[in-house]
């Protein structure tokens, strides 16, 4: 499709990447992306010379962004929303017109009791619920800090946050784990990965113990090729699941995220009896920034 009738654009901007989206209404007309992420930028000057850069040749039309790119340390900084609250994000416009054109900021969710944030995933529940009004039941996101959210009666009622991903990330690559590592597909890492969260969701005194006998075992011969990733990732996400026991038990779970990783957690949960529906991430985030756009012109 031309990208001349494209009428907005949609920025997902987080930590390490960047991805836009040439929009007309809801329809991608091209897509782009780079690795220009927040933790790229030196300072906020960036933020407009990397907008520019990778919209080259595109029209001078409204961006709306979100993630990192409101977090303190981004372009600018986007006051939280207290939940319970609506889950269409208000937006904060970047002050000036950056590269001819302006740049709307998605804001970010907070709760008090337990303290919690998230920035960005709001966007993906608002385009759950664009696509599903009445939904009720617990979003998870699972990713680098996995959030498990309750929505009712189209808002973010309260949320929880495990830092499951990032954890799995400094274990496989900078313990000494990452000597068991391997990228191959095996029958072996799957079911260690359904051994690892019976362990963590029923016994979870023992998880932590295990996770040295991964390399052990690696060493002395007795596992199988696959078998640690499998097994790091189910202790993970088994601990994952009990701390949020309270928010997919008995519930309606919708999964959004990397599919990979989706599938990852939806086999967990159907471990454990659960039959959770997987969603789109990058439709999501679409949908919730499209909501956002049309309810900011709503109230211009």
């Amino acid at each position: 499709m031309n990208v001349a009738a494209a009428d907005w654009i949609a920025a997902d901007w987080g930590t390490s990447n960047l991805r836009l989206w040439a929009m007309r209404r809801d329809d991608v007309l091209e897509m782009r992306s780079s690795d220009q992420g927040m933790g790229a930028m030196s300072d906020p000057g960036d933020f407009a010379k990397e907008l520019t850069r990778l919209t080259e040749g595109w029209p001078a039309l409204p961006v709306v962004a979100c993630g990192m790119v409101g977090a303190r340390q981004g372009w600018v900084e986007v006051p939280y929303r207290a939940a319970p609250c609506a889950a269409i994000p208000s937006l904060t416009p970047v002050p000036g017109d950056p590269g001819g054109r302006p740049v709307l900021i998605a804001g970010g969710v907070m709760q008090t009791k337990p303290a919690d944030v998230m920035r960005g995933e709001e966007t993906q529940i608002a385009g759950v619920l664009a696509a599903r009004p009445d939904f009720d039941g617990v979003i998870c996101l699972p990713g680098t800090h996995t959030k498990w959210v309750r929505v009712s009666a189209g808002e973010i009622c309260h949320f929880q946050t495990v830092m499951t991903g990032e954890i799995f990330a400094l274990l496989s690559r900078q313990s000494v784990l990452r000597h068991s590592m391997t990228e191959r597909s095996s029958d072996a890492r799957i079911a260690a990965f359904a051994d690892a969260v019976d362990t963590a969701l029923s016994r979870p005194h023992q998880a932590w113990a295990q996770l040295f006998r991964l390399r052990a075992a690696g060493l002395i011969g007795t596992q199988a090729p696959g078998a640690a990733e499998g097994a790091l990732s189910g202790l993970l996400i088994g601990l994952d699941l009990g701390a949020a026991r309270s928010y997919w038990l008995g519930e309606q779970v919708l999964i959004i995220g990397a599919p990979r990783l989706s599938a990852l957690y939806a086999s967990a949960l159907e471990q454990q009896g659960a039959t959770p529906v997987i969603g789109d991430a990058d439709t999501a985030t679409r949908a919730g920034l499209h909501a956002a756009w049309r309810n900011y012109q709503g109230q211009s």
